[in-house]
């Protein structure tokens, strides 16, 4: 349904899904894919359509109407965290290495996926489960999600520079939501005291947990020594670290040297070209044209070296 309105909407404007696909931007075939209901739209790109093709807001309203994981499969061991995401009031967490599930981009997500050496079909379906658990988060009076990420989460290198740009400019977008707030925790401060590992805080309506998780498991504790131990933790860190400002300006600096590294890489590539074609002319040059072996006994055949020196034959004068 999406999909069709879309096509709608992007035809009445008189655009061609290349011409929307770089005014957004993003490739052609996520155009192609979400217009044939194969790909799941981010919020995002449901607001930018309605600002590039003038619809009154239509397409975001029905994206946050349209239950767009109503089949999905999570691991059995993770099964019982995912149904607390869909009840929690309140959940604050502590990340390290890569970003949480909840702020990640499918491209980011499909990454670390396939990292795993599964298969791509068996991918999808781990992308799908993982991104079906945001769209409450990201509601308009979503419940409130505070998340604070060590430096590493921003520098550990996911997929590609673009990836790692788009992702940064995702935590940027969502981060500006009443009751999201993104706080990094930097590597170079002294003092801060760190969870050991990464931690979530979840507050159901009448119940809280502290969850941690391993490369298989997840590890539930209801004892509210623990929860409160951990809570003080997490609180004194959260002071501590950069405020949700101060860790937007750093989340941009990363963006910003992901898409310097992007550019680079691409100039690195053209140069690289540029000296091989230089490399391959040199040697042609120097090679000169090759003679064969008869051509080379010639002179010696007329009695001549090959260095000697050569004088103009005389004419007979008329």
């Amino acid at each position: 349904m999406f999909g069709e309105v879309l096509r709608h909407f992007r035809e009445a404007a008189g655009f061609t899904q290349e011409e929307l696909s770089k005014k957004i931007p993003c490739d052609r075939s996520q155009v192609a894919r979400v217009e044939a209901g194969t790909r799941v739209p981010q919020e995002t790109f449901a607001k930018q359509c309605d600002e590039l093709l003038a619809t009154g807001g239509v397409l975001l309203r029905l994206w946050g109407r349209i239950d767009w994981y109503p089949e999905v499969q999570h691991p059995d061991w993770f099964e019982r965290r995912a149904e607390m995401d869909a009840e929690a009031v309140a959940l604050r967490e502590y990340q390290e290495q890569v970003i949480p599930g909840l702020l990640q981009t499918p491209d980011y997500a499909r990454v670390l996926f396939s990292r795993r050496g599964t298969d791509s079909d068996e991918v999808e379906s781990r992308v799908r489960a993982r991104l079906s658990r945001q769209p409450r988060f990201l509601a308009e009076g979503g419940p409130l999600y505070v998340a604070v990420l060590d430096e590493s989460c921003l520098r550990n290198a996911v997929g590609s520079p673009n990836i790692m740009r788009d992702q940064c400019a995702h935590l940027l977008s969502v981060g500006q939501r009443s009751n999201i707030r993104i706080q990094v925790a930097p590597a170079d401060l002294f003092g801060l005291v760190r969870p050991l590992s990464s931690v979530s805080l979840i507050e159901l309506a009448d119940e809280r947990w502290v969850y941690s998780e391993s490369v298989d498991r997840g590890y539930f504790n209801n004892d509210p020594a623990v929860y409160a131990r951990h809570s003080q933790t997490y609180d004194v860190l959260r002071a501590d670290a950069l405020s949700a400002r101060e860790s937007a300006a750093l989340i941009s600096d990363a963006m910003e040297g992901y898409e310097q590294h992007g550019q680079a890489r691409t100039r690195r590539g053209d140069l690289d070209q540029e000296q091989l074609q230089r490399r391959q002319r040199r040697q042609l040059h120097r090679s000169g044209p090759h003679l064969d072996e008869e051509q080379l006994q010639r002179p010696r055949r007329r009695g001549l070296h090959r260095n000697s020196p050569r004088y103009p034959r005389r004419r007979p004068r008329p």
